[in-house]
């Protein structure tokens, strides 16, 4: 008789667990009997790819994880790294795609409030969130219902717990019509003597449940996040938690109070999987067991059982271990900020994860078989690439029209630049996020230096507690990920990524320190699927390794697939969200992305214009918005280059040369010196004085790294082009000055023929209402 057939669940139960009848099988064996309902359930939710990375672990190991400031790498809470002058800086990035696809404002808020909980297990005080949000056309009225109301939710939680959010990116494509994507990122500054970890110690330490109560919102929420959407996902809403971020704002001060006393011998947030996923992986990181009893456990609702008990997901909530002794000393200070505190059970030398209810043990599981032993997927990858690939790399630009310095016709349409140069400002992805920052509170807590939409990276001032640390150091972070590139390129594109998030830290002045990932990507058991995610992987794993920036944790979220009414699933593009944080030596000394002042000279370093080399339109936004057309190749990195273009414009941001700093990304330099103009409503006037092969749109909006866009005092021209010469040699270019009498963006042709003449008026409505105007509509 087989494994399923003598189980006390029916085939249709177990898979309703997410569990595969091999896995049950193991399960099986690895218990020595049959599961309970309840056991059945904590082993769905920590064998889901959510939690056990049981496709992705094997990928993740070829990433870089050490490095001269990683002071904790992957396997805790978050990462830290060391600032210098005793100041440590925590970071993570988490997802939360389909509780925000179900249930956008409630899906947002909590995702703000587990990533913040990581942050302040740690010892540390968040200081700062970011986000990566990718949505479906905003022509869509659905598309605008999930955008509004995820927008609304990271707002509300954010701005209530009182940390700022600086920055982040928002892009659209009917790729994520019914899968959006919300990462969030946060930042915090260690303020305990030590860092505090997760793994239990202590045989006899009591166990403490704290913060808020426990009820049934958030069931399942990690086999619910590792399942394609489909009709009946609605049906999941209660798999989607409901936060409240005022009673996490007394959360973050009990917890900092409590660690502070040196009574907390380890701290785990209950994120996914709650009681379940916490009880074991503390017992598991100290090779200890943990016994828990579940009627000690503050309840919301009547009537719960063990399996509602382990899987709730309910927000705010936390495990410690205490030293001995010391209980009362951290219950006390729980209760003075209004919270839930209970001893709740025990650490035991037994490794496994014994659950209590109503007298009887309700479970009993190895931590191990829960928390790291757990099923490892090596999956067979593509020999060559596949076929959608293949066709699209056949794509050239010699296939677009001919076109002229006067512009292009398309579809027989002539559209001069200027005509072109406007529609991409009216994109969403490329247009002002304005209309999202303004919710946010990015100033709260005084600390924000550079506000959102004002630089490619956010930068904030380090404000130790102790005012002898620290003196003027700054940290830069950003997110980034062009989700076009992987699609067409998992490997080139991911590549690209993380050297656009170095970039843009660059831009400001930042050193590139490390490196937190959220990798969104649709089904691993699909060929197509884990040939992009491998892809990825080993793309990201290189890159890091040539930038120097190790990554010290994050985030796998697979299965971002929808099923339509016929059942076919829809993938969403892969995209290897990057977030990135960057040491600032002094906050003095860095600068934005806009002009500065009337005469100064404007730069290219990096690639020239009239370089053919890594620049190109396949994949570039131009392409897709222009031409309705995703093919061809996406740039190749050069990392040496990357490492001197980057090593250049911090020097110069640093001897106070270089006035203003903005990568040329999506658009090419044709947006890019829009932007420039528009964050500074300073004009500007280039000249392309160098002949090239080029067609003109691949001048103006081809794509490609290694490129940025520099202004210079006139007083500093001759020593900063000395420099360039010396460390970039002929990889720079002169393009023109900031600033001419009637505020326009001129662009002209060495035989003085006009590209581009925009008014500051038209580029400002354009970006600044794009949005804006299709909610109302």
């Amino acid at each position: 008789m087989s494994t399923i057939s003598s189980a006390p669940f029916s085939p249709e139960e177990i898979a309703a667990e997410g569990i595969k009848p091999e896995e049950y099988t193991e399960i099986v064996q690895r218990l020595g009997r049959h599961p309970n309902k309840a056991e059945l359930g904590m082993f769905g939710v920590m064998w889901s790819e959510h939690c056990c990375y049981k496709n992705s672990r094997p990928l993740l190991k070829q990433f870089p994880t050490e490095g001269d400031r990683i002071l904790v790498g992957p396997g805790e809470n978050a990462g830290v790294v060391d600032l210098g002058n005793g100041l440590q800086l925590a970071f993570k990035i988490e997802s939360h795609n389909h509780p925000s696809a179900i249930e956008p404002f409630q899906g947002a808020a909590t995702g703000v409030g587990g990533i913040l909980r990581d942050i302040f297990t740690m010892g540390a005080r968040p200081i700062a969130l970011l986000n990566s949000l990718r949505f479906g056309s905003l022509e869509d009225a659905k598309t605008r219902r999930l955008f509004s109301g995820v927008v609304s939710g990271i707002s509300h939680y954010g701005n209530c717990v009182g940390v700022p959010t600086v920055g982040g990116e928002v892009y659209f494509d009917p790729a994520y019509s019914e899968n959006p994507l919300v990462n969030v990122m946060a930042l915090g500054l260690m303020e305990t003597p030590e860092i505090v970890m997760s793994g239990a110690a202590g045989i006899g330490n009591p166990v403490l449940y704290v913060g808020s109560t426990t009820g049934r919102d958030g069931m399942g929420g990690a086999s619910f996040a590792s399942a394609e959407l489909s009709d009946e996902s609605m049906d999941d809403r209660p798999a989607v938690q409901v936060g409240d971020p005022f009673l996490e704002k007394s959360l973050i001060e009990a917890c900092l109070e409590a660690f502070k006393t040196g009574a907390v011998v380890a701290a785990q947030d209950m994120g996914a999987a709650g009681i379940t996923c916490s009880t074991s992986e503390m017992a598991a990181k100290g090779g200890v067991g943990i016994e828990l009893d579940l009627d000690k456990i503050p309840v919301r609702e009547t009537g719960m059982v063990p399996y509602e008990y382990l899987l709730s997901e309910s927000q705010e909530r936390m495990l410690f271990v205490s030293h001995k002794g010391r209980e009362q000393e951290l219950i006390d200070i729980f209760h003075r900020w209004g919270l839930q505190a209970v001893v709740a059970g025990t650490v035991i030398e037994t490794p496994i994860v014994r659950i209590l209810f109503r007298g009887e043990v309700a479970a009993e599981i190895p931590a191990t078989a829960l928390a790291d032993n757990t099923p490892i997927y090596h999956r067979d990858l593509l020999t060559e690439a596949p076929e959608y690939a293949q066709k699209a790399w056949k794509w050239t630009s010699e296939s677009l029209p001919t076109c002229t310095p006067d512009g292009i016709e398309i579809q027989g349409n002539f559209k001069t630049w200027n005509d072109i140069l406007l529609q991409l400002l009216d994109t969403p992805s490329i247009a002002s996020k304005r209309w999202v920052y303004r919710q946010y509170d990015h100033q709260v807590q005084n600390n924000t230096v550079i506000v959102p939409g004002g630089a490619d990276a956010a930068v904030v001032r380090v404000r130790p507690v102790e005012a002898n640390k620290g003196g003027n150091i700054g940290v830069a972070a950003t997110v980034d990920c062009n989700a076009r590139y992987v699609y067409l390129d998992p490997y080139e594109g991911a590549k690209a990524v993380v050297a656009e998030a170095a970039r843009n830290l660059s831009c400001v002045g930042a050193e590139p320190l490390a490196v937190t990932d959220n990798l969104n990507f649709p089904s691993p058991e699909k060929p197509i699927g884990y040939w992009q995610l491998a892809e990825a992987c080993r793309g990201i794993a290189e890159a890091c390794r040539e930038l120097q920036t190790p990554v010290t944790g994050g985030n796998v979220s697979l299965y971002n697939e929808t099923l339509d009414s016929e059942g076919k699933p829809q993938p969403i593009y892969p995209t290897p969200v990057v977030g990135m944080v960057g040491l600032i030596p002094d906050i003095n000394l860095i600068c934005g992305q806009g002009w500065q002042e009337s005469g100064d000279l404007i730069y290219i370093i990096g690639r020239r214009l009239d370089s053919s080399e890594g620049v190109t339109l396949g994949g570039s936004e131009y392409l897709a918005t222009v031409h309705n057309t995703v093919a061809g190749k996406p740039p190749v990195v050069d990392f040496e280059l990357e490492r001197r273009v980057q090593a250049a414009c911090r020097e110069g941001i640093r001897r106070g040369w270089v006035r203003s700093a903005h990568d040329c990304a999506e658009g090419g330099v044709a947006i890019a010196l829009s932007e420039s103009c528009i964050t500074s409503n300073l004009g500007a006037e280039i000249n392309l004085t160098s002949e090239s092969s080029l067609r003109w749109d691949e001048i103006l909006f081809g794509e490609g790294g290694a490129r940025i866009l520099i202004s210079v005092s006139q007083q500093h021209q001759a020593i900063w082009e000395s420099y360039l010469q010396e460390h970039l040699e002929d990889n720079w270019q002169q393009l023109g000055r900031v600033g001419n009498p009637d505020s326009f963006l001129r662009v002209f042709t060495t035989s003085s023929q006009t590209l581009i003449e925009v008014s500051m008026e038209d580029m400002s409505d354009r970006t600044h209402n794009a949005i804006q105007r299709r909610l109302a509509t």
